[in-house]
């Protein structure tokens, strides 16, 4: 069991936290005092209050600039909404400019806040988006390479086109995968990239058995994986990292977030984990 993790924020990216140089400033804050990490929601609206709401990808590229060693991403970008061809530079040029700090976190997405796919005229099957994130996730893939992609499927189509420059990460850009942690069909997606991103986790001893099963569903169990678990402000994160957790993520409630509440949450600096909990797995 791994008694280190790794502790980010992880911020929507709403009101006044939606313009990309308060969230950069913020950023260079986290590393400073300690964080590992930085990740950003990836929505067009939300419900009220939220009224303001910003572009990811702007404010990654905001936030690698401002920063020299905080992994960073999207967490989790919907992919469904996202031209792959265009997913494939975004995230290279990206990744070149944070030095190879980009992690992809890449989910379903929903309608289930805002109906941000329904008002924009994307596809609303939670089926056929599946379809496309495993789709583009093979594309990304082969485009990630370097190598001429040639994809045609039933989504999709890339006739032989080479997407270079490479990502300084190599093989690839780290994907994690999201997904409802009681549920099958995710863990599958998940054991076949970087890491699982569970949501609405809601005991460790839960944490214990997704690591398992997607420990038995990895080609090789003893390579390098990631799980990233949402945490609440100042939770101790010891029961989690003793279930297999490598990264916790600070989360925040976007109706009740203020800049000075993320301010002051990050300058508190990462929680630790008992380490009488932490010794006893």
């Amino acid at each position: 069991m791994p008694a280190h993790h790794r502790s980010a924020l992880w911020v929507p990216l709403f009101d006044e936290l939606a313009d990309p140089l308060v969230v950069a400033r913020l950023a260079a804050e986290a590393e400073e005092a300690g964080w590992d990490g930085f990740f950003v929601w990836d929505r067009l609206t939300w419900p009220a209050p939220v009224e303001r709401v910003a572009d990811p990808w702007i404010s990654l590229a905001a936030v690698a600039t401002a920063t020299g060693s905080l992994r960073l991403g999207p967490m989790v970008t919907p992919v469904a909404r996202r031209r792959p061809a265009k997913l494939a530079r975004e995230t290279v040029s990206l990744d070149q400019l944070s030095g190879g700090r980009l992690t992809l976190g890449v989910g379903l997405g929903g309608d289930v806040y805002g109906a941000e796919f329904a008002r924009t005229g994307e596809q609303v099957d939670d089926r056929v988006r599946a379809e496309m994130l495993d789709e583009t996730l093979g594309i990304l893939t082969s485009a990630w390479s370097g190598r001429p992609v040639r994809h045609r499927g039933p989504h999709y189509v890339i006739d032989d086109l080479a997407f270079l420059p490479a990502p300084v990460q190599r093989p690839r850009v780290p994907i994690w995968a999201a997904g409802y942690a009681g549920r099958r069909r995710p863990l599958h997606r998940a054991a076949r990239v970087d890491g699982f991103f569970p949501v609405e986790l809601r005991h460790p001893d839960q944490l214990a058995e997704i690591d398992e099963t997607i420990r038995g569903l990895r080609p090789d169990p003893t390579a390098p994986y990631d799980i990233a678990v949402p945490l609440p402000p100042g939770a101790d994160p010891a029961a989690y990292v003793a279930a297999g957790a490598t990264w916790c993520l600070t989360e925040f409630e976007p109706e009740a977030m203020t800049l000075d509440h993320v301010r002051g949450v990050l300058g508190d600096g990462p929680a630790v984990p008992a380490p009488e909990e932490v010794a006893s797995s």
